[in-house]
C-alpha cells in the first residue's frame, strides 16, 4: 500500500504532526497481597504467595480497572512503565494502522515488540488475533470478569514456553461466580467527542452444594470514531505545527537552529483539484479550477513541503486520531467436582468485534494527461497544446479505509484433581481460532483508472467519452505502453465512464463507482494446546527445614496455523495504490517436557526467616527450527520478616512466527528518505558517509555527480519507489538472557506497607529483526561495511544513485539490550474516623534500551525517545469513608527526545533547545463512587483532570488526543 506519510521525511523525522499515542488516565494501583494466601501465581506452577516469588510481579487490580474509567483497558495497563510501549488508539488508527491491525490493543513488555510478549488467560495460551503472528488483542478479553492482571519479567519461556522472552502478562478470571452483577458506564471527552460506551452482564449458580458452578457473562463495549478533522491542533492548517527546516537557515549557520515551528504546511506542488504543469517543468502552472498556481513559502530540505499557497494541507491528511471499535464478548465459566480426584472444568467465549478507520487519500504525482483530453481541452484549451501532469489528493474520489470484522473463539477443557495429599494433575485442551474479513474501501483499480482519464470526445455524438470505448484496440496506461486492461473488456459495453481531475469535487460519481472498488481479504488463525501435568511436593517422603520440596512435571503439544487470503483484485496486483499480495499460509507444531522445583532451604530460624531456591527447564522440539532449551534459577532470601532478597537468572528463546517464516513475495511500494542525500548523511553513523560514497560510485557517479547529488529536490526521486517483501524460511530461534535483582520491604513498624524494587536486564542474541524499507537504507550505510545484509538488499539506479527497489525481509542478525529498575509500594491503613486510605505508587527507570542492527554496528539508543521515557511514575490514593470512595492519581513520565542521539550528535543546532524534548506528562485523574446500598454503585470520574495537550507538532504525544475525558457509571451485584 502507498502511504504518504513519509514523504515529508524531515518532517516525520522532528516527530512533526505525528500522531503517538498518549498514555493512560489512570494510576496503576497494585494491591498489597495477604501472604497466608497459597495460590497458583503467574510465574509458577508450584502454589506460592506472589510477593513470595524470585520473579518481579506487579498486579493490576480489578478494582483498578475499574477506578480508571476506561473502557480500552489498554489505556490503564501502558501506565504500568514495563507496558509503556504498549500499542493502541491512535497507532492502530488512520494511516498509522498496519494492514489488518485496525483498532487492535497490542502489549509490549519492555519496548521489545509485541511479538516478544506472551499473553495467558488463567495461565493458558491465547489464540492470536493477527493473521501470521503471535500478538493478542486485549479487546478480546471481558473486562468484567477480571479478578487481576499479573506482569512478569524473566523465566516465563521456562514454565510457559515460547514467546515469552520479554516476560508474562496472565489475565485472571474470575471463578465460583454466583449471583447476578449488571454495570454500564458511559463517556465522553470535554470537546464532545471521542466517545465510549460500556455495558456487562454476568449470572453465576453454585450448585451440587457448591461442587459445580456455572457463569455466563456478555460485554459489550464502543468507542467513537475520531477524526483528525475535528480537532483544531491537527484538522486546522492554521494551528497544526510541524518542525521542519528554516529557509533562512540556509546555508546553515551553525548559530541559528536548523528548524522550527511551522504552521500552514503543505504537500508541495500537490492540490486538492490538481496542481496542473503545462510546460513540463515540474513546477505547476494552474490550479486544476484553472486559477495560477500559488507555490507558497517553498521549504528546502523539508520532505517535500510548503508553507501555504494552494498545495494540499498536512492538517487532516492522516486521517483518524481514534478508530471505531465495537466488541460483543460472550464468556461462559463452568466447573463441576466430582470428587477431590475428579474435577472438571469448561470455559467458552464467543468475541465479534468491528472497527473502522478512515486513513488518507489517493493521490497522483505527474499524471499525464494527454492534448486531445477532452477535460484538458475545455478547463485549459491552446495553454496545454502537449497535454499536461497533474499531481493531486484525491479527498473528492473517497478517503481510503479499512473495515475489520474478527471473530475469536475459544474453548478450555479438561479435568484436575488430587492425586495424593502431596499431589494433584492436571489435563487440558485448548482451542482458539480467529477469523477476520479486512475490508479496504475506495481503493482504485488500475487499469480502470488509467482507462477513465483517458477522456476524450465521441465524434459522433460529442460527448466525453472513455478513449479505450471508442478505440478498444489502444493500450490502457500511458505510462506503460505494454499495459492491458486486466478487469474490463474495452469497448462499447465495457462500460467505462469519464474521469475529470481537473477540480476538487470534478469526478462525477458514475466514474467513482466504475473506479472505485471494496476489497475483501481473509484470515485465519487456528491454536491447538495439549497440556498435561503433575504439582506438588515431595513431603510425604521428605521435608527441608524450611518445608517440602516443590515440583512440577508435564508435556504439552501445540500446534499453530494460520492462513491469509487476499481479494482476487489483490492477488491479480490490479490495484493502483496496492501491488500485487499473494496468499500466505504456513503452520507449526511444537511438542514440549518442562519441569520446575522450588526448593525451601530454611524457614523461620535465627538470620533465615526464609530461604529457597527454585529452577525451571523446558525442551522443545520445533517443527521448523528444531530444539531448543529454555532455563530458569531463582532463589530468594529473607533474614527477617521484613526484608526478602531475590534474584532469577533465565535464558529463553522465541521461535520464528509463521509471517516470519512463510511470507510469500510481494510487491509494496514506499517513500524512501535517501540515507545518502545532505539532508540526511550527517544524521547516521561514523561509517555513513564513506559508505554512501562507496555506494554512489558503485552506481556509476562521478565525483562531481556525487557532490551534487540530491534526491530530496529532485521530484522524479521522491515519487513512491516499488519493492518486495517476504519471508526467510532460514530462520533460527532468538535467545534472551535475563537476570534479574531485587527486595521486598514489609517494616513490622508500619503495619500495612509493603514495597518492592527490582533491577532486570535483558540480551536478545540473534534477534528476528524486519526493517522498514527506509530503514533498510538507512542500516546498508551505517553498518561498518556495504557487505551487510541490508545493503544486499537494496538497489540502486545505474547513473543517477537513486534508490531504484528494495526487498524487506526478516533475518537473525540483530541483537536487543535494556536493563532497568521496576518500584513498587502499597500502604493502607485505617483511621477511627476518617475512613481507611490506600496509596500506591508504581514506578520505572529506564537505564538502557538498544538495538544493534548486525555484529559489529553502533549502537542504536533508544531510551528517552518517545515512548520510552527515562523515568515513569504513576501513583494515586483511595480514601473510603462508609459508602463513599474516592480516588485521586496521577500519571507522570519525564521528557523524551524529539530527536534521536544520532540527529543531535551530527546536528547540534538542528532545532532551538525548548523543541529538543517532548514535554513532561502530566495527567491527572479522578474517581468518585458511592455505594446507595450493597447491591448499587453510582460512580463519576475524570481523566486527564487538567485537560493537558499534547507537545506543539504532535497531535498525540506526550498525552493523549482525547483531552479531558468524563464519564459516569453504575453496578449492581444481587
Amino acid at each position: 500500500m502507498i502511504n504518504r506519510t513519509a514523504f515529508a521525511r524531515t518532517l516525520l523525522a522532528a516527530s512533526a504532526l505525528s500522531t503517538l499515542p498518549a498514555l493512560p488516565a489512570m494510576a496503576q494501583q497494585s494491591a498489597a497481597v495477604d501472604d497466608s494466601e497459597t495460590i497458583v501465581v503467574t510465574g509458577s506452577r508450584i502454589q506460592r504467595s506472589d510477593y513470595n516469588v524470585a520473579n518481579p510481579l506487579v498486579t493490576v487490580t480489578a478494582e483498578t480497572l475499574e477506578q480508571a474509567g476506561n473502557v480500552q483497558i489498554i489505556d490503564t495497563l501502558a501506565q504500568n512503565p514495563a507496558l509503556i510501549n504498549s500499542l493502541g488508539g491512535a497507532r492502530t488508527s488512520g494511516s498509522n494502522s498496519d494492514f489488518g491491525a485496525v483498532g487492535v490493543a497490542l502489549l509490549d513488555l519492555r519496548g521489545l515488540g509485541d511479538n516478544r510478549t506472551l499473553v495467558l488467560v488463567n495461565g493458558r495460551r491465547h489464540v492470536a488475533s493477527l493473521s501470521g503472528s503471535a500478538a493478542v488483542d486485549i479487546n478480546t478479553i471481558p473486562n468484567d470478569l477480571i479478578e487481576g492482571v499479573d506482569v512478569l519479567t524473566g523465566g516465563a519461556s521456562a514454565i510457559y514456553g515460547a514467546d515469552g522472552v520479554s516476560g508474562v502478562v496472565n489475565f485472571r478470571l474470575m471463578r465460583n461466580f454466583d449471583g447476578f452483577k449488571a454495570s454500564g458506564q458511559v463517556g465522553i471527552s470535554s470537546r464532545g467527542d471521542a466517545g465510549q460506551r460500556y455495558g456487562s452482564l454476568t449470572y453465576g449458580k453454585n450448585f451440587s452444594d457448591g461442587r459445580g458452578n456455572i457463569a455466563l457473562s456478555y460485554e459489550f463495549r464502543e468507542q467513537d470514531r475520531l477524526s483528525s478533522f475535528n480537532r483544531s491542533r491537527t484538522g486546522n492548517p492554521l494551528n497544526t505545527y510541524g518542525i521542519v527546516r528554516d529557509p533562512a537557515d540556509i546555508p546553515d549557520d551553525p548559530n541559528v537552529p536548523d528548524r522550527r515551528p511551522f504552521n500552514n504546511l503543505r504537500y508541495a506542488d500537490s492540490s486538492l483539484g490538481g496542481a496542473i504543469d503545462v510546460d513540463f517543468d515540474g513546477i505547476p502552472d494552474f490550479t486544476g479550477e484553472g486559477k495560477v498556481y500559488d507555490r507558497g513559502l517553498l521549504l528546502p530540505s523539508s520532505g517535500g513541503l510548503t508553507q501555504g499557497g494552494d498545495s494540499t494541507p498536512l492538517a487532516g491528511y492522516q486521517g483518524d486520531l481514534q478508530a471505531y471499535n465495537r466488541v460483543h464478548n460472550f464468556n461462559l465459566l463452568s466447573h463441576y467436582d466430582f470428587s477431590d480426584a475428579v474435577k472438571f472444568f469448561f470455559e467458552a467465549k464467543y468475541v465479534k468485534n468491528k472497527t473502522f478507520t478512515l486513513a488518507q487519500p489517493s493521490f497522483d504525482f505527474f499524471t499525464y494527461l494527454t492534448p486531445d483530453n477532452a477535460y484538458l481541452q475545455d478547463q485549459f484549451g491552446d495553454l496545454a497544446p502537449d497535454g499536461a501532469l497533474v499531481s493531486r489528493d484525491n479527498f473528492d474520489m473517497g478517503v481510503r479505509g479499512e473495515k475489520n470484522n474478527r471473530e475469536t473463539m475459544r474453548f478450555v477443557g479438561g479435568f484436575e484433581g488430587a492425586i495424593s495429599d502431596h499431589a494433584k494433575y492436571e489435563l487440558s485442551y485448548t482451542f482458539g481460532q480467529t477469523k477476520s474479513k479486512v475490508l479496504l474501501t475506495d481503493y482504485r483499480i488500475g487499469d480502470r483508472y488509467w482507462a477513465a482519464i483517458d477522456a476524450v470526445r465521441d465524434p459522433a455524438t460529442g460527448q466525453i467519452v472513455c478513449r479505450s470505448t471508442l478505440d478498444p484496440t489502444g493500450n490502457i496506461n500511458p505510462d506503460n505502453y505494454d499495459a492491458p486492461a486486466t478487469t474490463f473488456t474495452p469497448g462499447a459495453g465495457s462500460g467505462c465512464q469519464p474521469l475529470n481531475l481537473l477540480g476538487n469535487g470534478s469526478p462525477s460519481q458514475a466514474a467513482l463507482d466504475w473506479v472505485n472498488a471494496d476489497i475483501m481479504n481473509r484470515a485465519k488463525i487456528q491454536q491447538h494446546v495439549v497440556s498435561g501435568s503433575i504439582s506438588g511436593d515431595f513431603g510425604q517422603f521428605f521435608e527441608l527445614p524450611g518445608g517440602p520440596i516443590g515440583f512440577a512435571i508435564g508435556g504439552e503439544y501445540r500446534k499453530e496455523k494460520s492462513s491469509f487470503v487476499p481479494d482476487e483484485l489483490l492477488q491479480q496486483g490490479a490495484l493502483q495504490d496496492f501491488s500485487l499480495q499473494l496468499p500466505e499460509k504456513g503452520s507449526f507444531d511444537v511438542k514440549e517436557i518442562f519441569g520446575e522445583l522450588s526448593v525451601p532451604v530454611l524457614k523461620e530460624v535465627p538470620f533465615a526467616h526464609t530461604l529457597s531456591f527454585g529452577a525451571a527447564v523446558r525442551l522443545s522440539d520445533y517443527s521448523t527450527v528444531g530444539k531448543t532449551t529454555t532455563w530458569k534459577v531463582d532463589g530468594t532470601y529473607a533474614p527477617i520478616p521484613d526484608i526478602t532478597f531475590r534474584a532469577t537468572l533465565s535464558e529463553a528463546v522465541r521461535a520464528p512466527n509463521i509471517t516470519e517464516l512463510f511470507a510469500p513475495r510481494n510487491g509494496g511500494f514506499s517513500f524512501i528518505g535517501d540515507p545518502c542525500d545532505p539532508v540526511y548523511i550527517g544524521e547516521g553513523t561514523q561509517y555513513r558517509a564513506a559508505n554512501c560514497q562507496a555506494a554512489l560510485t558503485a552506481a556509476g557517479l562521478t565525483p562531481e555527480q556525487i557532490a551534487a547529488f540530491n534526491p530530496e529536490n529532485d521530484p522524479t526521486a521522491t515519487v513512491s519507489l516499488p519493492g518486495n517483501s517476504g519471508g526467510n524460511r532460514n530462520l533460527r530461534e532468538e535467545t534472551a538472557r535475563t537476570w534479574t535483582a531485587g527486595t521486598v520491604l514489609r517494616p513490622r513498624f508500619i503495619p500495612g506497607l509493603i514495597a518492592s524494587f527490582d533491577w532486570y536486564d535483558i540480551k536478545i542474541k540473534n534477534a528476528i529483526s524486519t526493517p522498514t524499507a527506509e530503514e533498510l537504507a538507512g542500516l546498508c550505510v551505517d553498518q561498518p561495511t556495504l557487505d551487510n545484509v541490508y545493503c544486499q538488499n537494496i538497489t540502486r539506479a545505474t547513473g543517477t544513485g537513486y534508490i531504484a527497489g528494495y526487498f524487506v525481509q526478516p533475518q537473525n542478525v540483530a541483537n536487543f539490550k535494556t536493563a532497568g529498575a521496576d518500584m513498587k509500594l502499597n500502604y493502607n491503613f485505617n483511621t477511627a474516623k476518617a475512613g481507611a486510605f490506600s496509596i500506591s505508587l508504581v514506578g520505572g527507570y529506564l537505564d538502557k534500551l538498544q538495538f544493534i542492527a548486525t555484529p559489529g554496528a553502533e549502537v542504536n539508543v533508544d531510551r528517552e525517545e518517545p515512548y520510552f521515557p527515562k523515568w515513569n511514575v504513576t501513583g494515586d490514593i483511595t480514601w473510603k469513608l462508609d459508602k463513599l470512595t474516592v480516588n485521586y492519581g496521577v500519571s507522570w513520565f519525564s521528557k523524551t527526545r524529539r530527536y534521536t542521539t544520532e540527529q543531535t550528535d551530527a546536528n547540534p543546532d538542528i532545532a532551538a533547545p525548548e523543541y529538543l524534548w517532548y514535554k513532561e506528562k502530566w495527567q491527572h485523574d479522578l474517581y468518585v463512587a458511592y455505594d446507595v446500598d450493597e447491591r448499587f454503585r453510582f460512580y463519576v470520574g475524570a481523566n486527564n483532570l487538567f485537560d493537558q495537550q499534547p507537545s506543539i507538532a504532535s497531535s498525540n504525544y506526550p498525552i493523549s488526543y482525547v483531552g479531558r475525558y468524563m464519564y459516569a457509571g453504575a453496578k449492581i451485584t444481587m
